[in-house]
């Protein structure tokens, strides 16, 4: 692929530009640095019909994804399902509802397969020969897999807390793991020095503006599974605050190119747990700075406090006409096993937040009944079953004998 289509960073704020290095933090302004696109080139080389002509991944659009050359690591990784949720639609007695499902991402079962393969590649292309990351579980799990299969050392730091699932699908890949005793907050801050002194990649801090970009390949599929073409409502999962702004940035990007109609409209709500919510409780206060937390929630993958894109994400929602709204432990674990006995997937408690908010969102007529509805799921259950344990309970045992089970049925029948 042709150099030419990323030009290099900017800065966020001031603007001032950077060449295409392992950069994340204006040296002026200290505002965040983003990768910078000549939108000319890439409407000269990127159309519709390539799109079509390519293998169903995320690099098929990868003309607006960050990297020099052809991708490295995470070949395989998107084009998940788009499902049309016509039971779920009926529970919440609206029209057109639908399901990003990354629950089923290959190789890890979230949406950070696509920001990692992204990143790591690019690390790859910078000659990176170790690669790190802070993580709430998901990110970990990803960069584990992926690294390990692209044959790079790699190191992954945890609050010491997270679901015992998510450390072992990070443990079983030969990472390098390291529990910290503290908040996804203090984590992060304890990363950014060892990559200061160790020089490594760390996929969400220096290597940052590069790893954001992959988030836009969700934004991109659901607008090409839709017939090209933006739902009218997007509700989308906050922790770091990213994605909701690489979803718009996908919508943007895919008007500036002609993919869709530049008159389409898209209001993007975030999501987020009552227990960790600076962002969405910012945004119902109509302010525009939030006020970091310390979590308190089972929705682990959420539970970043001081959000590093808090800010931008409340932007999003307030120029998309969108909302925020947030969802307690109960009602999060009710919104998955709803979508679970709709719809047959299993979302993660993150999943279960998205879902809530939706619900809340569509009782408080903040979201019509009667428009495009599309719900992101960015992680799979079987990653934080324990939300579920005590809600679920034990099966029914009966003895190996039919009448056992006749009983079963009788009383069953008696209920209903």
């Amino acid at each position: 692929m042709s150099e030419q289509c990323v030009k290099g960073l900017k800065c966020r704020e001031c603007g001032k530009a950077y060449p295409k290095e392992a950069l994340h933090v204006c040296e002026y302004c200290f505002g965040p640095l983003e990768v910078d696109y000549d939108y000319e080139v890439i409407a000269k080389v990127l159309t519709k019909e390539k799109i079509l002509e390519r293998p169903q991944n995320m690099w098929r659009y990868k003309e607006l994804l960050p990297i020099d050359n052809d991708p490295t690591v995470g070949k395989q990784v998107g084009f998940t399902p788009l499902v049309k949720a016509d039971r779920l639609a009926e529970a919440l007695g609206v029209k057109e509802l639908y399901i990003k499902n990354d629950a089923v991402s290959f190789p890890t079962l979230s949406f950070k397969d696509r920001v990692v393969s992204v990143a790591l590649s690019k690390a790859v292309e910078f000659g990176f020969k170790v690669v790190a990351c802070a993580s709430t579980g998901n990110l970990a799990n990803s960069v584990a897999a992926n690294a390990s299969a692209a044959g790079l050392e790699n190191y992954v730091f945890i609050p010491d807390d997270l679901e015992q699932t998510k450390i072992l699908g990070t443990q079983v890949y030969g990472s390098h793991v390291v529990g910290i005793k503290g908040t996804y907050d203090e984590v992060n801050r304890l990363c950014s020095e060892i990559a200061g002194k160790y020089g490594w990649a760390f996929v969400n801090i220096n290597i940052r503006p590069y790893y954001a970009e992959g988030s836009k390949s969700f934004g991109f599929e659901i607008l090409e599974q839709l017939g090209w073409k933006a739902p009218k409502h997007i509700v989308v999962p906050m922790a770091g605050g990213s994605l909701i702004c690489k979803i718009q940035k996908a919508i943007s990007e895919f008007k500036k190119l002609g993919f869709i109609d530049k008159d389409d409209t898209t209001a993007i709500y975030g999501a987020q747990a009552t227990g960790c919510s600076p962002i969405t409780t910012a945004v119902k206060a109509k302010q525009e700075l939030f006020k970091p937390v310390k979590p308190d929630t089972i929705a682990k993958s959420l539970a970043i406090g001081n959000p590093a894109d808090g800010y931008y994400a409340g932007q999003v929602m307030r120029d998309s006409g969108g909302w925020g709204e947030d969802v307690t432990d109960e009602e999060i674990v009710a919104s998955m096993k709803l979508m679970a006995e709709t719809e047959g997937i299993f979302p993660e408690t993150a999943g279960g937040v998205t879902l809530g908010v939706t619900k809340k969102l569509i009782e408080q007529g903040r979201i019509p009944r009667d428009e495009s509805i599309v719900i992101s799921v960015t992680g799979n259950g079987l990653k934080t079953m324990d939300a579920l344990v005590e809600q679920l309970g034990k099966p029914v045992s009966i003895d190996a004998k039919l009448a056992a089970f006749d009983e079963i049925v009788d009383k069953s029948k008696a209920i209903v």
